[in-house]
């Protein structure tokens, strides 16, 4: 049997749409944000803390803060900054929270700001996931699920 050139680019373009829509049903969208593939990297055996990534777009007028998350993984959550003194990578709890400017995106990333798991209850395990709230000041409460993933790749780099 032959397959037509058309009937292979219909395959081919219908596995790229499905593609496309899996990569995208990571996404969710609160009022003006577009919260972005919440995940953590799959945290080594006997782990008591876990960090979790993901990107924040504000796409309206007024200025939006992540104020709190809360999840049942861990004991306590902060929303971390990091800087680096005297060569000494330095993390610290946001006070007050993390500014999401209007118009643009915010990404809590590896070797930056980042969502910390402390006190884990459970290890998550790579291929899971977990739900976490976040809480913003305007947009309110959105419920999202963190996807544990291997360390290294897609600027999953090691904290």
């Amino acid at each position: 049997m032959r397959l037509s050139k058309e009937f292979i680019v219909a395959i081919v373009l219908t596995g790229a749409a499905l593609m496309a829509t899996a990569a995208h049903a990571h996404d969710y969208k609160a009022g003006a944000l577009v919260i972005a593939h919440p995940w953590t990297p799959k945290p080594p055996a006997g782990a008591k803390v876990a960090a979790g990534f993901l990107k924040i777009t504000n796409e309206g007028k007024e200025d939006d803060r992540l104020v709190a998350i809360s999840a049942e993984v861990a004991g306590k959550i902060q929303i971390h900054g990091m800087k680096i003194e005297n060569g000494i990578m330095k993390m610290f709890e946001l006070a007050g929270g993390l500014a999401i400017p209007a118009g643009q995106t915010v990404e809590l990333k590896s070797k930056s700001n980042h969502v910390m798991f402390m006190g884990l209850k459970t290890l998550p395990a790579e291929g899971q996931s977990f739900t976490a709230v976040l809480t913003f000041e305007k947009a309110g409460e959105v419920p999202v699920e963190f996807a544990v993933e291997p360390m290294g790749g897609d600027d999953h780099g090691e904290m």
